[in-house]
């Protein structure tokens, strides 16, 4: 069924813009045929197409329930700026699996470094990508694409978190031996090109954010917080 995400669930809703343009033109969808709606939060509703107009489509609600497809585990990816077209596959596939919140931040070995002025726009490129990811899966929420923070910022944020975790490829406890009882809030950290510096990860400790380790083989930066989310997703359960 499709699926459309709004800003309150207010029976009736008035889809507009390109939402609009997608179920008449691209859909071709006619009154009577079903669609569900999300604000984007949790909650949906299943919804029936009552009219067109030229650049509208008015939606009747049905009954307002939780979302069954988001993970009751909440984990926030603190992810390194990588360099290239990276990031959009990573923000891809982490809101794909379940990603409650991305953070970008810059570590000491981040390659890519946006210019002044260049990171609102970059931001609103990539929740766009997390909104169109969020449609296709499924999912209840829309993931928020924010920062761009300094590694100490990034880090003051972790702390707040019950559990928090940095990959690192350095001799460390195993992730999943860490990891805390279901249901859990969880803060991940993943580094760039070249992981983190020895003076990071001894930062991030000091934190009492711990070091932790997605076994014997180096992945890339793109590789280790999908297969991070992935492993933390399945330990809880929010896989089955």
């Amino acid at each position: 069924m499709p699926r459309f995400f709004v800003d309150t669930l207010c029976d009736p809703v008035i889809l507009t813009g390109e939402d609009a343009r997608h179920i008449s033109l691209s859909l071709r969808m006619r009154a009577g045929e079903a669609v569900t709606l999300c604000d984007g939060r949790g909650m949906e509703a299943s919804g029936w197409i009552e009219s067109f107009s030229d650049r509208t489509v008015q939606v009747r609600l049905g009954e307002i329930r939780p979302s069954c497809s988001e993970p009751k585990t909440d984990i926030a990816l603190y992810l390194a700026l990588p360099k290239g077209d990276k990031l959009d596959w990573t923000i891809q596939k982490a809101v794909e699996l379940g990603v409650s919140e991305i953070v970008l931040l810059l570590t000491s070995r981040c390659i890519s470094r946006p210019k002044e002025g260049e990171a609102d726009k970059k931001l609103a490129r990539l929740q766009k990508i997390a909104l169109e990811a969020a449609k296709q899966s499924g999912r209840g929420r829309v993931p928020q694409v924010r920062g761009i923070l300094r590694f100490a910022q990034a880090l003051d944020e972790m702390q707040q978190f019950p559990s928090a975790f940095a990959l690192y490829e350095g001799k460390c406890p195993p992730l999943r031996s860490l990891l805390p009882a279901a249901p859990c809030k969880i803060a991940l950290l993943t580094g760039s090109e070249g992981g983190f510096s020895p003076e990071e990860i001894a930062e991030a400790q000091q934190r009492l954010i711990l070091p932790a380790s997605l076994g014997p083989r180096i992945l890339r930066c793109e590789t280790a917080p999908i297969a991070a989310l992935a492993a933390v997703l399945f330990a809880m359960g929010d896989l089955d």
